[in-house]
């Protein structure tokens, strides 16, 4: 089956904005005839069937969306917000970000206040809300669009947008391998996220493909903040024999590693190697800078926001990852047992 247009091929096809497509599907009366012609005839071409986007851009209800989250980094919430944003900005179309508590019984209630009270015309959902039970009980009870950016569960359920977090997390553990380290310290990410049994379980793979057994010490929780990354690095540096590389399943927690490790006058990279995962501006700022996994998080929210306005059938995009070198990773020194 070939991909739906989209208002981009609309505005390609007919030669003009696409903020130009948006006025003609809004009836905006400050467009020439010959564009607005032009314009549908490359709607007739194209098979193009505005749906959603006709029924946000039209104004027949509110003419914005919301993106509703739940995430303790705010490095990663902001690329999230920038992407949705961006999308929405050359649409025309308002964005309301909306905070929530995955773990409050009521989480479901407040997303049908929001719903309800804003009269927004399609829902986008961050991990971990994008696997929250009630809130995806509530959405599918009101009957509004939604899309999904990282999904764990039921993936035919809707739309998504995603990377392979279990691949990525192979990736780097693999590269840990490389360098020569065989005992590499783990830190998960929070229980709620389904990308944090992804990503252990990436770790684990690269492990055993390279037949090092799995220790279940070396592998402690965290929370995707900067506070657990500290708190899981002072205990696997605690250990008897302590690990030689630190593989943290996000940069905030990356960055506690490298506090702790600055703390106990440990030398990164030349005794202790620490890696990260997303890309975050914060794996470029602290020193040394972070090797971690590019996660184009920016880029996956405004595929989730287009899939959203464009409408028609389910979508699943899967977007590419990226391991980022840089000063935190080195070879396994050889006086290191």
């Amino acid at each position: 089956m070939s991909e739906r247009s989209t208002i981009r091929d609309v505005a390609a096809h007919a030669g003009v904005a696409v903020k130009t497509v948006s006025r003609v599907l809004n009836g905006h009366p400050y467009v020439s005839a010959d564009t607005r012609d032009r314009v549908e005839a490359a709607m007739k071409a194209l098979d193009f069937r505005p749906s959603v986007a006709a029924r946000i851009l039209s104004g027949a209800k509110s003419n914005q969306v919301a993106l509703i989250y739940d995430n303790h980094s705010p490095y990663y919430m902001f690329q999230i917000q920038k992407g949705c944003w961006d999308e929405c900005h050359e649409r025309g179309i308002r964005l309301l970000a909306q905070p929530v508590d995955v773990d409050d019984p009521d989480v479901g209630e407040q997303v049908r206040g929001l719903v309800t009270e804003t009269h927004v015309d399609g829902i986008i959902l961050s991990s971990p809300v994008t696997d929250c039970e009630p809130v995806l009980k509530m959405l599918d009870q009101l009957d509004i669009p939604f899309v999904r950016i990282s999904p764990g569960t039921n993936h035919a359920l809707t739309s998504s947008v995603f990377m392979d977090d279990a691949q990525a997390a192979d990736d780097m553990t693999t590269h840990l391998i490389n360098a020569g380290h065989r005992r590499i310290g783990f830190i998960k990410g929070h229980k709620n996220h389904m990308a944090s049994e992804d990503r252990l379980f990436g770790y684990r793979r690269a492990l055993d493909r390279a037949g090092i057994g799995f220790e279940p010490r070396l592998v402690r929780e965290g929370e995707f903040d900067f506070d657990s990354g500290v708190r899981a690095a002072r205990q696997l540096l605690d250990l008897p024999q302590p690990p030689t590389a630190i593989f943290a399943s996000n940069d905030d927690m990356g960055a506690g590693v490298l506090a702790v490790a600055h703390d106990r006058d440990i030398d990164v990279p030349s005794e202790l190697s620490v890696a990260g995962f997303d890309d975050t501006t914060l794996s470029r700022t602290v020193w040394p800078p972070l090797t971690t996994i590019h996660q184009p998080m920016a880029e996956l929210a405004r595929t989730a926001t287009e899939i959203l306005i464009n409408g028609g059938d389910i979508t699943h995009r899967r977007l590419p990852h990226q391991l980022i070198e840089r000063a935190s990773v080195a070879p396994l020194r050889r006086d290191i047992p």
